[in-house]
C-alpha cells in the first residue's frame, strides 16, 4: 500500500463547487482508497492505495467526483513519500515570517514546477522568495508587498490551471498527518 496526498482545486469557494467532506471522504472509498481522511474543507485529502500511476489516480477520482457531485473539479495527487522528501526542501525562510504570505504551490501532473516557474517567470527580490523542490514551488510574499510579487498574478496566466496553492500551515498540517 501507497499513501496518497489528492489536493482538490476550487472546491467550496465562494459558494461554488461544494464538496461535503464526509461525502467525499464515502465517494474516495468506494474507489476502494482505505483510511481515507479530509483535512480541513479545501479538499485536502489522505488515502492509502495500491501503488498505481499518478496520471490514473487523478482520472479516476475526477471521474469519481464529477459522477458523485456533478462537477468537473481539477485534482492533484502527489505521493506521501515525494511529498515529505519536498518539505524536508522547503527553505528556512518559507513558514516563518508573521508579516508574510507563505504558500506551497502544488503543480498538477504532466507539469513540473519547473516548467510553470519558467512561465511565470523569475521572481521578483525585492518583494518575494521562491524555491523549487518537484512537485512543489515554495513561494514566500511580505503582505505589505504582496500586489507587487510576479507570482501573485499567477491567475492570471494558463499556469494558474496547472497548479492548487496551500498556505504553508496546510502544507506543514499534511505532513504531520502523513507522519500518523
Amino acid at each position: 500500500m501507497t499513501t496518497y496526498i489528492l489536493l482538490l482545486r476550487g472546491i467550496n469557494v465562494g459558494g461554488k463547487n461544494k464538496v461535503a467532506m464526509p461525502d467525499l471522504r464515502l465517494c474516495l472509498e468506494k474507489l476502494g482508497f482505505e483510511r481515507v481522511r479530509t483535512y480541513i474543507n479545501s479538499g485536502n485529502v489522505l488515502f492509502d492505495t495500491e501503488t498505481v500511476p499518478l496520471e490514473s489516480l487523478i482520472s479516476r477520482c475526477e471521474e469519481a467526483i464529477l459522477q458523485t457531485f456533478g462537477f468537473r473539479v481539477v485534482v492533484g495527487v502527489i505521493e506521501a513519500n515525494a511529498f515529505v522528501q519536498a518539505m524536508k526542501q522547503a527553505p528556512d525562510w518559507w513558514g516563518n515570517d508573521p508579516e508574510s504570505k507563505h504558500n506551497a504551490i502544488f503543480v498538477i501532473p504532466p507539469f513540473t514546477a519547473t516548467q510553470i516557474a519558467e512561465e511565470v517567470g523569475e521572481a521578483l527580490p525585492d518583494y518575494e522568495k521562491v524555491a523549487i523542490a518537484e512537485p512543489i514551488v515554495f513561494w514566500s510574499a511580505a503582505i505589505a508587498t504582496f500586489s507587487k510579487t510576479r507570482w501573485s498574478k499567477i491567475v492570471k496566466r494558463s499556469a494558474y490551471a496547472n497548479v492548487t496553492i496551500r498556505n504553508a500551515n496546510t502544507a506543514k498540517k499534511l505532513l504531520q498527518l502523513i507522519k500518523e
